[in-house]
C-alpha cells in the first residue's frame, strides 16, 4: 500500500465523527432525492399500469338520456378506439346496524361479457347474475369498512323504491381508485360506496331502458382529445349533455395526479438544501486538513510526489465521505420510498404495487453525492497543489490583523475579554462566519417550511367547516325540484333550519382562457353556507354578476368589473356575458357564486334547488337518518361533522409523520455544521485556549470563547433562517396548489419559536460534545510546536 494511500485510511479513521456528520447531511439529500422520485416512480408506473390493464377510459361524459341507437355515431367520431355507455345513479343506502344512511353509486355492468373500459378487478366472490335484479358488487373499502362478505345484504332506496340487495363480489377499479361522494372532502369508505348492477337491472330501477346517461371513450394513438370532445358535445347537446371531459378533470385522476405532483416537488426543494450545506462542510473540513499537512504536502512534494497525486489525495478524502454518505442516503431513502409507497398504494386503494427504482435515478443520486464532496473539495486540493514544497515545510506565515472602525466601536463598548475574542474570531473569518450561520439558518427554514402546515390547516379547517360551511347536513337531490320541495324537507325530524342552494356546470370564458366550474346560486341571506371576501368578511352572492374565488380569477386572469362569458352546461345551455361582481376567498375548488334568484332569471326558468343545507337538533338525529332513507329523490348526504373528523384523523396523521421526519433533518443539518465548526474551532484556537488555561483561565471561561462564537453565530442564524423559512414555506404552498384545492399561508410566532428552540438545542449539544474534548486537552502536549 502506498503511503498516499495509507494516510488516507489514516485520516478517515481520525476524522470519523467529523466525516460521518457530512455523510449524514448528504445522506438526507440523497435520501430525500431518492424518497421522492422512487415514491414518485413506483406510483406513477402502478397507476400506469392499472389503467392499462384494467381499461381506463380517457374521454368521460354524463347526460340526461340518450337513446342506444347512438352509440354507433359516437363510435364513429375520428380518433375514438372504443365506446362503453353505461347507466349510473346514486341512491341512499340503509345498511345493516348503523343508525346513519349511506350513499351508494350504482353503475351498470354489460348484459353480455364483460365492460370494455373501465372494468372492475374482482378481489372477491362473482360479478353479479345478468338475470338477477337484486344482485350487486361493491367496491372492496366500502366493504371492508363495513365489514362486508360476499353473501351479505343491504337495502337502497332506488329510485324510490326500497330493495334488499345481495353482495356477490367485492372489487377495485381504476375508475375510483380516490373516492369521494357528492359534496364530500374526503374519501368516506364506510359512508359512500361503488355498487355495480347488471344492466338489465339497473334500466328498470332507473327507467332507462334501452338509453344510457353515462359514456367513457378510449382514444386512439395519436387522436387529439380536444376534437373528440368537441364532436363528443355536438352529439350529446340534444340529450341534455352536461360537457365531456378529459382524464385531468375525472375527479379519481386529478386528486391522484396532485398527490403525485407533490411528492415530486419534493424532490426539487429539499435535496439542494444539504447538498450546499455538504458543500460548505467539505470545504471547511479539508481546508482545514490541508492548513494543518502543510509541511506533510512539503514532504511529499519533495520526496517525488506530483501536484496531481497530492490534490487527488484529498479529493478522494471527500470522495471517500461522499460515497459513505451516499450508501447510506441510496439505502435509507429506497427502504423510505418502498415503505411510504406501500402506504400510499394502501390509501389509494392500488390492487398491488409496481416498485422499481430506475437504475438512473440511483446513478444520478450518487453523481449528485460525489459531485457535491468534489465541489467542495476541490478549492482546497487546488491550494494543497499550488504549494511549493519549500513553502510547505516552513510554518505558515501569520495572519496580518488590522484593526477596523468595528474594532474601534467594540473597544469603546468595553466588553469583557473573552467576548471580544469571540468576535474578533468572527470578524477576521467573515466568509467561514457567514456560511455556518446560514447553514443554521437554513435548518430553521426547514423546520418552519414544515410545521407551519399545523396552523395553516387550522386556518383551512376554520374557514371550511366554521366560517363559510356551518350547517350540520347537506341534502344533495337526483335532480333539480322546485323550491314547494322544501316543505318537505322542513316537515323531517329534527330540522331546524333550512336553505335551498343549486349547482349548474358552465364553461367561463375570458378570451382564449377558459374554464370548466360550478356556478352555485345562493340565497342572498344565506347564513348556514357563506362566502368570504378576501378579508374574511361575509359578502352576499350577488345579483348582477358572478363572485369569483381567487385562483378561478387569476387563471381567467380577469379582474372585479370585467366581462366574463359564462356558458352553461345545464337547462336551455344558452351563453350569457355577466361581469364579475368581486373576488372571495375559496381553499376548496373553484367556485363561482350569484344570487340563487338571479341565477334563475339569468336561465330564464323557475325557482328551483338541487341541494338544501340543514341545521338539526340533536336529540333527533336518529330519527332524521331514519326519515331521509325513504326519501325518493335524495341522491346523498353529508354530515359535516363527520367529514371533519375524518379530515382531521388524516391530517393529524400527516402532520405528526413529516413533523418528526424534519426534525430529524434540521437536527442533521444543525449537527453537520456546528459540530464541524466547533471541531475546527478547537484545532485552530487549542493552543490559544491552553494558553488562557495555564494563565489561570477556568475550564468555564475557556469553554465560553469556543461556545460562545457558535452560540452567537446561531442566534444570528435565527430571523434568517425564519425568512428563508417562509420564503420555503411560499414555495412549498405554490407547489401543492391545484384546481381541486389551495392551502393558505399561515406563519405563527409558536412555528418560529419552535424552530428556533429545536435548532439551537441541537446546536447546543453538538457543541457541548466537542466542549468535552477541550475538558480532556493535554496542555503540554498542545503547547508543543509543530515547526
Amino acid at each position: 500500500m502506498r503511503a498516499l494511500e495509507k494516510k488516507l485510511i489514516r485520516d478517515l479513521l481520525r476524522l470519523w465523527s467529523q466525516g460521518l456528520a457530512i455523510a449524514l447531511v448528504l445522506g438526507c439529500g440523497v435520501a430525500i432525492f431518492l424518497m421522492s422520485y422512487g415514491m414518485f416512480t413506483a406510483l406513477t408506473e402502478t397507476r400506469a399500469a392499472y389503467y392499462e390493464r384494467n381499461r381506463f377510459a380517457e374521454v368521460f361524459a354524463s347526460l340526461r338520456r340518450a337513446p342506444q341507437s347512438l352509440m354507433p355515431e359516437i363510435a364513429a367520431i375520428e380518433g375514438v378506439y372504443a365506446v362503453e355507455t353505461r347507466v349510473k345513479g346514486s341512491a341512499i343506502l340503509d345498511l345493516p346496524g348503523q343508525v346513519e344512511s349511506a350513499v351508494g353509486q350504482f353503475i351498470s355492468l354489460p348484459a353480455s361479457g364483460e365492460p370494455r373500459l373501465n372494468l372492475p378487478l374482482l378481489r372477491s366472490g362473482r360479478f353479479p347474475d345478468v338475470q338477477s335484479d337484486d344482485e350487486v358488487m361493491v367496491n372492496e373499502p366500502f366493504a371492508i369498512a363495513n365489514g362486508y362478505v360476499p353473501g351479505d345484504t343491504l337495502m337502497a332506496n332506488l329510485n324510490g323504491q326500497k330493495r334488499v340487495l345481495t353482495i356477490t363480489g367485492t372489487a377495485l377499479s381504476p375508475e375510483f381508485i380516490y373516492t369521494i361522494g357528492p359534496g364530500d372532502m374526503m374519501p368516506d369508505n364506510q359512508g359512500y360506496g361503488i355498487l355495480w348492477m347488471s344492466e338489465p337491472a339497473m334500466a328498470a330501477a332507473f327507467d332507462m331502458d334501452g338509453a344510457f346517461n353515462d359514456v367513457s371513450l378510449q382514444l386512439r394513438r395519436h387522436a387529439r382529445s380536444d376534437d373528440v370532445i368537441d364532436r363528443l358535445d355536438d352529439l350529446l347537446d340534444p340529450f341534455g349533455g352536461l360537457g365531456a371531459h378529459d382524464r385531468v378533470q375525472q375527479q379519481s385522476h386529478a386528486f391522484i395526479d396532485g398527490e403525485l405532483k407533490q411528492l415530486q416537488s419534493m424532490a426539487y426543494v429539499l435535496p439542494p438544501v444539504f447538498l450546499g450545506i455538504t458543500i460548505f462542510l467539505v470545504n471547511m473540513v479539508i481546508g482545514r486538513i490541508v492548513a494543518l499537512d502543510r509541511s506533510e504536502i512539503g514532504l511529499l512534494k519533495a520526496i517525488g510526489y506530483s501536484n496531481l497525486e497530492v490534490s487527488l489525495h484529498y479529493l478522494a478524502l471527500a470522495v471517500a465521505i461522499a460515497l459513505i454518505g451516499t450508501l447510506l442516503g441510496i439505502l435509507v431513502g429506497t427502504w423510505m420510498a418502498r415503505g411510504l409507497a406501500e402506504l400510499y398504494a394502501t390509501f389509494f386503494s392500488f390492487p398491488y404495487l409496481i416498485f422499481a427504482v430506475r437504475p438512473d435515478i440511483y446513478i444520478i443520486a450518487t453523481a449528485l453525492g460525489l459531485t457535491t464532496a468534489s465541489l467542495g473539495a476541490i478549492q482546497s486540493a487546488l491550494s494543497a497543489a499550488r504549494l511549493p514544497p519549500a513553502v510547505a515545510m516552513s510554518p505558515p506565515a501569520p495572519p496580518n490583523y488590522q484593526s477596523s472602525m468595528i474594532d474601534r466601536l467594540l473597544l469603546r463598548a468595553r466588553p469583557s475579554q473573552r467576548t471580544m475574542m469571540v468576535l474578533r474570531n468572527i470578524m477576521r473569518w467573515p466568509l467561514r462566519a457567514g456560511l455556518t450561520m446560514l447553514g443554521i439558518a437554513l435548518a430553521v427554514a426547514v423546520l418552519v417550511a414544515s410545521l407551519f402546515f399545523e396552523d395553516t390547516l387550522e386556518e383551512l379547517i376554520d374557514s371550511a367547516f366554521y366560517s363559510t360551511n356551518r350547517q350540520d347536513v347537506m341534502l344533495i337531490l337526483t335532480q333539480e325540484v322546485n323550491s314547494d320541495a322544501l316543505e318537505d324537507i322542513r316537515r323531517l325530524p329534527g330540522v331546524l333550519q333550512v336553505e335551498p342552494a343549486q349547482m349548474h356546470g358552465a364553461i367561463l370564458r375570458n378570451g382564449h382562457l377558459e374554464k370548466r366550474v360550478g356556478i352555485e346560486g345562493r340565497p342572498a341571506t344565506a347564513d348556514l353556507a357563506r362566502i368570504l371576501d378576501q378579508d374574511g368578511k361575509v359578502v352576499a352572492a350577488p345579483a348582477n354578476g358572478l363572485l369569483l374565488s381567487t385562483r378561478l380569477a387569476s387563471q381567467l386572469a380577469i379582474g372585479v368589473g370585467d366581462p366574463l362569458t359564462v356558458e352553461f352546461l345545464t337547462g336551455q345551455r344558452e351563453t350569457h356575458v355577466v361581469n364579475v361582481a368581486g373576488i372571495v376567498t375559496s381553499y376548496i375548488g373553484l367556485p363561482a357564486y350569484m344570487e340563487d334568484t338571479a341565477l334563475d332569471r339569468l336561465m330564464r326558468r323557475s325557482s328551483t334547488f338541487s341541494y338544501a343545507n340543514l341545521t338539526l337538533d340533536p336529540a333527533k338525529e336518529q330519527e332524521f337518518h331514519a326519515a331521509i332513507k325513504d326519501l325518493p329523490r335524495l341522491a346523498g348526504t353529508v354530515m359535516i361533522a363527520d367529514t371533519l373528523e375524518a379530515f382531521e384523523e388524516t391530517i393529524e396523521q400527516n402532520i405528526n409523520i413529516s413533523m418528526v421526519v424534519y426534525i430529524v433533518i434540521a437536527v442533521l443539518i444543525t449537527v453537520g455544521v456546528t459540530y464541524n465548526s466547533a471541531r475546527i474551532q478547537l484545532s485552530e484556537r487549542a493552543r490559544d485556549l491552553a494558553s488562557l488555561r495555564i494563565l489561570g483561565f477556568t475550564k468555564t471561561e475557556v469553554s465560553f470563547i469556543l461556545i460562545g462564537e457558535i452560540a452567537f453565530l446561531a442566534l444570528l442564524a435565527q430571523p434568517i433562517g425564519w425568512l428563508l423559512g417562509a420564503g420555503l414555506a411560499t414555495a412549498m404552498i405554490a407547489g401543492f396548489e391545484s384546481d381541486l384545492y389551495s392551502i393558505p399561508l399561515v406563519l405563527s410566532r409558536d412555528t418560529f419559536a419552535l424552530s428556533s428552540v429545536v435548532v439551537l438545542a441541537a446546536a447546543a449539544a453538538s457543541t457541548l460534545l466537542v466542549r468535552r474534548r477541550l475538558d480532556r486537552l493535554n496542555l503540554i502536549e498542545v503547547m508543543k510546536t509543530r515547526e
